[in-house]
């Protein structure tokens, strides 16, 4: 079929099929905004899963129903090794501008930027060179006294604080949006933390809405003991078969076409039910069908072609990562689990290899780092990418 009209193409969809099957979630932070924007105590949001499950997409999607119900709202990725404070400063500069639409007081509107200026200008080293010194790009100067003491939980407890009372002056409330959040540095997480008791003691209206890999949990209870009582976590995972049908057949429909049955038997086999492999799949099966509707055999045409992209832009710059003692970390993972999306113990691994266990520590330490794996449970090491052991095993 045209594959101009190709409905899985990035961009190409009303809604992705990442939000296929998201329906509890998005209701459930619609709930969220009326109880915080009413002054009732409510939890902050963690959204947690492996790669491809449509974390990215979703929490998008949050902030613009954030956005919707007249919210200030700001989204930041967090990246290893990169302090918080300058991200947020301008995640929070968005938020704060959103909120000064409504707010009939200039003059507060420029006392809490004020404060978020001087939040910013602590991100600078004090022994920076003027001409190396980060300038935030907020047009008032910066307070003092608040917010600015250098210390990152102090000043992120009043940072919230104040934008936070922006927002109530408006009868809405703040949306903090975080991708990647097990990258942050533990003193950034801790801060996190500490600012989130904060809030939801005083009810303040302001919502941090994370999203990462399945050990965030593990992350954030390291860093403060009381972390499980201030989010709620949402665990987003592959999707069920009615809704993975539904995310290929939806597109499809809305460009006049349809799909047989037993493709979608196929299409489901292929993809594992992963958003990601869905959109993959389904964009070749297109691209290889001569007309309507779209045929099993169109998909069995289409998988070599869906596999060979994903190997490349999802499996393969992944693997191009590692080290050659990472990569052998990770071959024996896939061979104890043949290939499976499993958990692998670190001792089997390490006996695998004819190791001692501690010798092989910086390697699997690296690829959490990295992002490639995650302690699944104690003594267990599991791929943040669903299907991995799969690709590393069928590699040449």
């Amino acid at each position: 079929m045209d594959p101009i009209r190709n409905p899985f193409a990035p961009g190409a969809g009303q809604r992705p099929p990442e939000l296929a099957g998201r329906v509890r979630e998005l209701q459930a932070f619609e709930v969220v905004l009326e109880r915080v924007a009413r002054g009732r105590p409510e939890r902050s949001l963690m959204l947690t899963g492996l790669r491809g499950v449509g974390k990215t997409v979703l929490l998008g999607e949050l902030r613009s129903k954030a956005i919707k119900h007249g919210w200030g709202a700001g989204k930041i990725e967090a990246r290893p090794d990169t302090e918080l404070r300058r991200p947020l400063s301008a995640a929070l500069h968005r938020a704060i501008r959103d909120l000064a639409v409504r707010h009939r007081a200039p003059d507060r509107v420029e006392q809490v930027l004020g404060v978020l200026k001087a939040f910013a200008l602590r991100a600078n080293k004090p022994d920076a060179k003027l001409r190396d010194r980060w300038q935030p790009g907020i047009d008032v100067p910066a307070a003092q006294g608040r917010a600015d003491s250098g210390d990152i939980e102090i000043d992120l407890v009043e940072l919230f604080t104040e934008v936070a009372e922006l927002a109530a002056d408006v009868g809405t409330g703040v949306a903090l949006l975080i991708d990647e959040i097990q990258d942050l540095l533990p003193e950034d997480v801790s801060a996190l933390c500490a600012a989130c008791h904060e809030l939801s003691q005083s009810g303040a209206p302001l919502v941090v809405v994370g999203a990462g890999l399945p050990h965030v949990p593990a992350v954030l209870s390291a860093s403060k003991s009381y972390s499980e009582r201030l989010f709620r976590y949402a665990r987003i995972d592959r999707l069920e078969r009615e809704d993975a049908d539904l995310a290929v057949m939806a597109p499809i429909e809305r460009e006049d076409a349809g799909i047989e049955p037993e493709a979608l038997d196929a299409l489901f086999d292929a993809s594992g039910g992963y958003p990601y492999f869905i959109q993959a799949y389904g964009k070749a099966a297109w691209d290889a069908a001569p007309a309507d509707p779209i045929t099993v055999k169109d998909v069995q045409v289409a998988a070599p072609e869906a596999e060979s992209e994903l190997a490349v832009g999802f499996f393969g710059s992944r693997y191009e990562r590692a080290t050659p003692a990472e990569r052998e970390y990770l071959i024996a993972m896939a061979e104890l689990t043949q290939g499976r999306d499993e958990a692998a113990g670190t001792a089997d691994v390490a006996v695998y290899l004819g190791r001692k266990p501690s010798s092989l520590s910086p390697a699997r330490d690296s690829l959490m780092k990295k992002g490639l794996v995650y302690s699944a449970e104690r003594g267990h090491i599991a791929f943040t990418v669903p299907h991995f052991g799969h690709y590393l095993l069928g590699r040449d």
